[in-house]
């Protein structure tokens, strides 16, 4: 119960719209970073008012624009330093997915473990155009803020007068959507597979690019053929 009470103390504190604000920022290049576990907690206790429920929205998708921003920099800078290493080979992996059907991989990569911070840093290390870059990350941003927030908020309001099991429900809520889309997600690529012959280099799936996928033989411009590293 002193956990629970902190949990209490620190999300009716105006102390959590800067954690939203700052969590939601660094969860781009920091994916340990529990944003939406923080989101979901602090939409659970909007329910009494108290956090702002818009407010947190706002705050946590103000946060996950900038940080987007901040690790597509990262990428240009990977790029421009010609730095090899496992971000580099991650980045020549996504890149060519990117570069063919952007807007969905930013968006759709939100709500994948791990591909948030691939498709960020693919994004600058292989030359993303940045206003293009910007509308969807936006629109990511967004969605994943808005989705959060009424995830957490159904739990509260389930469970108004036990804070404990709204937040217990909220995040059981997430989890289990996150697990049925992907689920559904490898159903589908599966089908797919049986049913359609694809060239090799469309049958590779980059939301899951993080690390289960392999190298892809198509690269996006600005690429060489070495160890994984931008050309000039």
């Amino acid at each position: 119960m002193e956990l629970m009470h902190w949990i209490e103390s620190l999300m009716t504190s105006p102390v959590v719209y800067l954690v939203v604000l700052v969590l939601a920022l660094l969860d781009a290049f920091l994916p340990i970073v529990p944003a939406e576990t923080v989101v979901i907690a602090a939409a659970v206790f909007a329910v009494s008012g108290i956090p702002s429920l818009p407010l947190i929205i706002v705050l946590a998708a103000v946060g996950a624009f900038i940080g987007d921003h901040i690790g597509y920099a990262l990428g240009r800078l990977l790029r421009t330093r010609r730095r090899d290493g496992r971000l580099a080979r991650l980045a020549g992996r996504v890149g060519p997915h990117l570069h063919r059907r952007g807007g969905a991989l930013i968006i759709a990569g939100r709500f994948v473990p791990g591909g948030r911070t691939a498709v960020v840093t693919a994004g600058g290390a292989t030359g993303y155009p940045l206003r293009r870059f910007s509308l969807f990350t936006g629109i990511a941003a967004v969605v994943w803020a808005t989705y959060s927030g009424l995830v957490g908020y159904l739990g509260g309001a389930a469970f108004e007068s036990n804070p404990a099991l709204g937040l217990a429900t909220g995040l059981g809520l997430a989890l289990a959507i996150t697990a049925l889309s992907e689920l559904g997600r490898r159903l589908w690529g599966r089908r797919r597979r049986d049913n359609v012959p694809v060239e090799p280099e469309d049958d590779t799936r980059v939301l899951v690019a993080a690390g289960a996928v392999r190298p892809s033989p198509a690269r996006a411009p600005g690429w060489s053929t070495g160890r994984g590293s931008p050309s000039a």
